[in-house]
């Protein structure tokens, strides 16, 4: 291989790709980025197995080639580089030269031929979504997805469900529900369930202007294709919990409140607890008014705020954490609370419509 490519595109695509790299792996290749040089063109991918991000940047090619390149070193060297241009050179034996003007680096490859293949998808589904939705889909739905080591692997990813054009992604961790609906341009029906790094990854690459990306979904792999990248990640397989069946349409009180001020006072009166002194937020929904408290054995802490309320009162406890991060993504001025009593589930939705909806799991108080 002998190319010369711009240094800040090889930069951004190799820092891209990078991610998706294994740290420790049993097969070498696998902790390294591959480069294929061809036509006019610099392809680098990045594979762990489960996850996959290829690019590609513009090149001048006088020898095309593909080889592998430590992921670790070969990052580095390329942000350390001084000028506007590099130019790599491999011979038969990868023995690799990266160089500039005035910079040179001499490090080892390896073969090509040891990177496994990364999948394609040859009769899939595929839809166009707008950037900012799925975005915006994604980062109110990733936060209740389980923790990584969670025993019910299927939890540790966001279902997506395309019917009657609608796209819906649902997370679920066993004592929260994330749900986020959009309208979609599709004529399919489909459920897939998406690993949360991916959707970690995917967040990182989708951009807040009105630009397009696609969606390919096969039987076993889902491809993001987002700006020049390809985000190629493996779907879970499992029985997703039966979610319609804990969203209760029951509502004995309606509560309608400012979502930064109910997110300031539950922020407030959490500094009392901590990993080690766990103890329920404690909050009190009366008289047009939502009281805050909580007491540990760091203290005690009280707040209040007002609120629009229809119906019964109630007091309910809450994990702290759990309720705090479902207000923060709310992402609205005003939000409406609806609960059917103390021990049922919390509904927190937009002020009008459902576009999104989340569960937050009450604790008992002790009387």
């Amino acid at each position: 291989m002998n190319i010369l490519c711009d240094k800040l595109e090889l930069i951004e695509a190799v820092g891209t790709v990078q991610r998706a790299v294994a740290s420790k792996a049993a097969i070498p290749a696998l902790e390294g980025i591959l480069l294929r040089a061809q036509g006019s063109t610099l392809y680098l991918a990045g594979f762990d197995m489960e996850l996959g991000i290829t690019t590609t940047i513009p090149a001048t090619v006088w020898e095309a080639g593909e080889f592998v390149l430590s992921a670790r070193m070969f990052g580095d060297i390329v942000r350390k580089m001084p000028g506007e241009s590099v130019t790599i050179i491999s011979d038969e034996k990868y023995n690799t030269i990266i160089r500039n003007d005035v910079t040179e680096f001499s490090i080892m490859g390896m073969t090509a031929a040891d990177y496994p293949e990364i999948p394609k998808i040859e009769d899939g589904i595929s839809f166009p979504l707008s950037q900012p939705v799925l975005k915006s889909m994604v980062r109110q739905t990733i936060f209740a997805v389980a923790a990584p080591n969670d025993p019910r692997p299927i939890y540790t990813g966001t279902r997506f469900e395309i019917t009657n054009d609608e796209l819906r992604l649902i997370s679920v961790d066993g004592y929260r529900l994330a749900m986020r609906s959009e309208p979609i341009r599709s004529e399919e029906t489909a459920a897939f369930i998406v690993p949360g790094k991916t959707l970690q990854e995917i967040l990182k690459l989708l951009k807040e202007e009105d630009k397009t990306c696609h969606l390919v979904v096969g039987r076993r792999h889902i491809i993001f294709e987002i700006e020049g990248y390809a985000v190629i990640s493996r779907l879970l397989d499992g029985e997703f919990m039966a979610y319609d069946r804990i969203i209760s349409p029951d509502v004995s009180s309606t509560v309608t409140v400012n979502t930064r001020a109910f997110m300031d006072a539950v922020d407030r009166v959490s500094l009392v607890i901590n990993d080690r002194l766990k103890s329920p937020l404690v909050c009190e929904f009366r008289d047009n008014s939502i009281s805050v408290s909580c007491t540990t054995p760091l203290g005690s802490a009280n707040d209040s705020l007002a609120a629009e309320i229809a119906g019964d009162e109630e007091e309910m406890g809450f994990n702290s954490r759990f309720l705090l991060d479902a207000l923060k993504n709310s992402e609205t001025d005003e939000i409406r609370i609806e609960l059917a009593g103390a021990l049922k589930p919390m509904k927190i939705l937009p002020k009008e419509g459902n576009n999104f909806l989340f569960l937050v799991l009450p604790v008992r108080l002790k009387k």
